[in-house]
């Protein structure tokens, strides 16, 4: 299933991104030129930022390092490292809460179809510890660990400039439909996860 999803949406943002290229190569407004081959310095970036999820009865807060490239000036691929802690609240005891942290690491894209506005694909898999505790009373009632695969895919708004930095807001879902993800609530439905980062390339332009 996650095979399927991460292929589809690779093909979908090649497809867009080429379309974006082709826009820019009229507009010429959100970048300098990337070298059409070759590693080039220049087009190395490292960052993060912060990620959040809110929910009726859940709430997510996390950080995530990266490091990437600029494939072309419609295209950025890297890793990115993830660091999660869920709070949840029980739907039917008021007085139950699980706590989960959960940590990880993946692969991610960005494909610009506008020069202010990108879609994204962040496929990952974390390692989760998770606790269930009575508030009332203080207690910890059960323990657990596990691990989930993720697929989070959205779209953002970036300030972009290949070969200076990058800012970004992104808000993406977890489609993978794992009932361990640390991006589902606690009835399995998956959280909107907003994520705000900020890049510099390591040799500016």
């Amino acid at each position: 299933m996650i095979r399927k999803v991460v292929a589809t949406i690779c093909f979908g943002m090649i497809f867009l991104g080429s379309k974006a290229q082709h826009m820019q190569s009229r507009m010429n407004t959100y970048s300098d030129e990337v070298a059409p081959t070759g590693f080039s310095k220049e087009n190395l970036f490292v960052g993060g930022g912060l990620g959040l999820g809110i929910g009726s009865y859940s709430f997510n807060v996390g950080a995530f390092p990266e490091v990437g490239y600029s494939v072309a000036s419609w295209l950025d691929v890297g890793i990115v490292g993830n660091f999660n802690y869920t709070s949840q609240k029980d739907l039917y005891y008021s007085n139950l809460r699980t706590k989960t942290f959960s940590y990880g690491g993946g692969v991610f894209g960005r494909a610009y179809v506008l020069p202010f506005l990108f879609l994204t694909a962040q496929p990952e898999i974390n390692w989760i510890s998770q606790k269930l505790k009575d508030n009332n009373s203080g207690q910890i009632l059960d323990r657990y660990n596990a691990n989930a695969g993720s697929v989070l895919v959205g779209l953002g708004y970036g300030q972009r400039v290949v070969g200076q930095s990058n800012f970004y807001i992104a808000l993406m879902f977890d489609v993978a439909q794992n009932k361990n993800s640390p991006y589902n609530d606690v009835n399995g439905h998956p959280l909107p996860v907003i994520r705000a980062g900020f890049d510099v390339f390591v040799h500016k332009k």
